[in-house]
């Protein structure tokens, strides 16, 4: 069983240093392409479909995959999107802080001052719960299912408890956790009343070349916080990757957005990390909500929550690096999900982080590989820390 609660006393993993202030170096895995003059081509982006983005890679029909899995589609729990995390702090104070430099604002506190529930400007409830006890401890993500006949079809899942109506809770609803193979806890949510959105920031209007709309009208920017919008995927590392990818995929409408991989002894590629979205058929869903990667031990890697754009990302990038807590990996962008992402560690020693722009699949996008490394994590930012994915 995995350890969900951890040690209180936390310090960050060696050669982890703060980027604000400080000079890092570049990611450099990219390889640049040659112009035949001695020289090399300009770097260039583009939004591109899907298929043509896996190239040549290796890549199959996500149904397809599915009965050579000898999944079953009718038996899957049918989650509709990610809700929220929930976690326990021993410093509850300090956490407190730290979510409100990281741009989430307190939508319900317990009389006690023990529970506390954060939203974001979507239309969630919450997007954090947070809990004080005497260790840190990790209580799951959340998934909003279908219907309650859902969560009655996901009491006969191995390791299930018993449905409890959230009465506390804003927004209500009934939730039922259940245990996964590696111990961590998945918890499944049905009835909670939707909150009323929030502000929408405005959209910052860009020129280019030579489309140039921004005529008389200047971009200006206020420092704080990156407001949070909503809860966008988060991820283990697992000793049993197989025996996960297996109770995941068949246990409910997960499917594989990307898998990573590496040669094994035999010369065979393996599969060592995998990023899933929700199955939504035609509708479009988050290039991915649930990831793991194979490791030598089982712990929770991070968690993520998207924000407006990339100015907005960098503006909270300042404001959490000017109170002084720790950098893990940002200012960057990722290759699968293509999100710009900024990596922290909060107070208690968890790992969150702040993305933008992320990619959108359906039924219709491939299932694809790509070999595991430095250079399959980013295309731009700042070196990797070499335990990243430790």
């Amino acid at each position: 069983m995995a350890e969900t609660a951890q040690k209180t006393s936390w310090t960050p993993p060696q050669g982890n240093s703060s980027q604000f202030g400080v000079d890092r170096p570049a990611t450099q895995t990219a390889k640049a392409q040659d112009d035949g003059d001695g020289g090399f081509r300009p770097n260039a982006g583009a939004s591109m479909l899907d298929m043509e983005a896996i190239g040549d890679r290796k890549n199959e029909n996500s149904y397809e995959w599915q009965k050579k899995q000898g999944i079953d589609r009718s038996k899957q729990v049918q989650i509709v999107k990610v809700s929220h995390m929930r976690y326990q702090h021993n410093d509850l104070d300090t956490m407190t802080k730290f979510l409100k430099d990281f741009g989430m604002h307190i939508v319900k506190e317990s009389e006690d001052k023990e529970r506390i529930w954060w939203r974001g400007y979507g239309n969630d409830q919450y997007v954090y719960y947070a809990q004080k006890g005497p260790e840190r401890k990790f209580l799951g993500g959340c998934f909003e299912v279908e219907s309650h006949a859902e969560l009655e079809k996901a009491t006969k899942i191995p390791g299930a408890g018993k449905i409890e109506e959230m009465t506390e809770a804003p927004g209500g609803g009934h939730l039922l956790t259940i245990h996964d193979p590696a111990g961590f806890p998945i918890n499944l949510i049905y009835g909670q009343e939707p909150a009323p959105r929030g502000d929408y920031p405005n959209k910052i209007i860009h020129n280019y070349e030579v489309e140039k709309p921004r005529v008389r009208k200047f971009n200006r920017f206020t420092p704080g916080p990156a407001a949070v919008h909503k809860l966008g995927h988060y991820g283990y590392c697992v000793t049993n990757f197989e025996e996960e990818l297996d109770f995941y995929t068949k246990n409910f409408n997960l499917i594989p957005t990307d898998f990573l991989y590496v040669p094994d002894e035999s010369g065979q590629n393996k599969d060592v990390a995998v990023f899933m979205h929700v199955d939504r058929g035609e509708d479009p869903t988050d290039h991915h909500t649930l990831f793991m990667a194979h490791n030598p031990t089982t712990h929770v890697h991070h968690a993520s929550f998207e924000v407006h754009d990339f100015d907005t990302q960098n503006l909270g990038h300042q404001w959490l690096g000017a109170q002084g807590y720790t950098s893990v990996w940002g200012v960057g962008r990722h290759i699968l999900g293509s999100q710009i992402f900024d990596y922290w560690w909060d107070t208690t020693g968890n790992m969150i982080e702040h993305y933008a722009d992320g990619d959108l699949v359906n039924k219709d996008t491939p299932i694809g590989w790509m070999h595991a490394g430095d250079e399959s994590l980013a295309v731009w930012g700042p070196e990797v820390p070499k335990w990243f994915l430790d």
